[in-house]
């Protein structure tokens, strides 16, 4: 089945309402949590996380299988109890406030859970009778929600019938009718083919404005593509958290520069490459009949001079010229996110009883 977006701009005319408590304003904290930890046993699936989330804000939830984003987006959402601590959603208390709160969220689950024998129309006008809509504003609630994410062609068929990719519209739809000042989605984007997940990036791009929202994703690119912050957690406890950029600044390849020529290099010419000024190493790769080569560097990035007014790209660019390369391409690595990602997290290919190990060890 077939579930392409039109090649209307339906994104940039679903109308976002002013939404949340009275006199809110732009930057405010929406979602605060401190030290939320959660227990099934004898394992804690969160420890003791704290972080807050803002109006305006996006953030991008990251974290290996296990790492406990689920767990915390059912705490914070009021569908698991914390073991201990707190979370506050526009002002509510998840624990002795849960209604008020889950009043001001919207929430796409994981699996993105529906009735599979009802039509998503049905579904939608079910759940605008649970957010107490009613009448003409239940109306434009639902055809709104449906312009959005692009279910006309479906409306009325059972959910059971429904492509992955369409399903999971159908729940990013009810997370959005009652337009809600906070949006907590998990993976809003499985399932879909590129052109939906460009459409879906947008949708929340533009709601974001007004809205505090909470994105869990695999799709690193996602997090560039959208997020304004990412908090990345690890066995249940973040191990970082700073805007996309902060994160890839910490990568190897910051500040690295890339090059990739035809055929192979001697050892005379990589070390040409090597001593040139700002350079601490280099890899070199081999790619079929081309040779890709990424020199590290300790100072300055690949457009700073290194040596006087020489750029290392420039640098790097001379020899390639003077040695009479084929040069494929030369350019500055900004630094790359997956392996920030796989230098902080372990535990999708670690279990926790051999990290103790390592660390008595250690």
């Amino acid at each position: 089945m077939s579930a392409a977006f039109t090649g209307r701009d339906t994104i940039t005319d679903f109308r976002i309402k002013t939404a949340g408590p009275a006199g809110a304003a732009t930057g405010e904290a929406m979602i605060v949590i401190d030290g939320l930890t959660k227990r099934f046993g004898p394992f804690t699936a969160v420890d003791s996380i704290s972080f807050s989330v803002a109006r305006g804000e996006v953030l991008g939830f990251l974290g290996p299988n296990g790492a406990g984003k689920s767990t915390t987006m059912k705490m914070v959402t009021g569908f698991l109890t914390p073991s201990e601590g707190t979370a506050r959603v526009c002002g509510h208390d998840v624990i002795s406030d849960r209604l008020a709160a889950q009043r001001t969220i919207g929430y796409l689950p994981e699996g993105a859970p529906a009735y599979g024998d009802m039509t998503p129309r049905s579904f939608l006008q079910f759940i605008s009778r649970i957010r107490a809509l009613k009448g003409a504003a239940a109306d434009r609630a639902i055809s709104e929600a449906v312009e959005a994410t692009e279910l006309q062609g479906v409306l009325d068929q059972p959910i059971d019938t429904l492509s992955k990719g369409f399903r999971r519209r159908v729940g990013l739809a009810q997370a959005i009718l009652h337009n809600p000042p906070v949006l907590i989605m998990d993976e809003p984007t499985d399932g879909l083919d590129p052109n939906q997940k460009h459409e879906v990036r947008k949708l929340i791009k533009r709601m974001s404005a007004d809205k505090a929202i909470v994105i869990s994703t695999h799709i690193l690119e996602e997090v560039d593509a959208i997020c304004s912050r990412a908090l990345i957690i690890d066995r249940g406890r973040v191990v970082a958290d700073g805007t996309p950029a902060e994160l890839i600044s910490r990568s190897r390849y910051h500040n690295a520069v890339t090059l990739t020529v035809e055929g192979k290099l001697t050892v005379q010419s990589a070390e040409m490459l090597k001593a040139l000024p700002g350079v601490v190493s280099m890899e070199a790769t081999p790619r079929g009949n081309e040779t890709v080569l990424t020199l590290f560097t300790a100072r300055g990035t690949a457009t700073q001079a290194v040596a006087g007014d020489v750029t290392l790209i420039d640098a790097v660019a001379r020899v390639g010229r003077d040695q009479g390369w084929i040069v494929r391409s030369l350019y500055g690595e900004p630094g790359r996110l997956d392996e920030v990602f796989r230098a902080l997290t372990r535990s999708d290919i670690e279990s926790p009883i051999a990290a103790s190990s390592e660390k008595s060890v250690a």
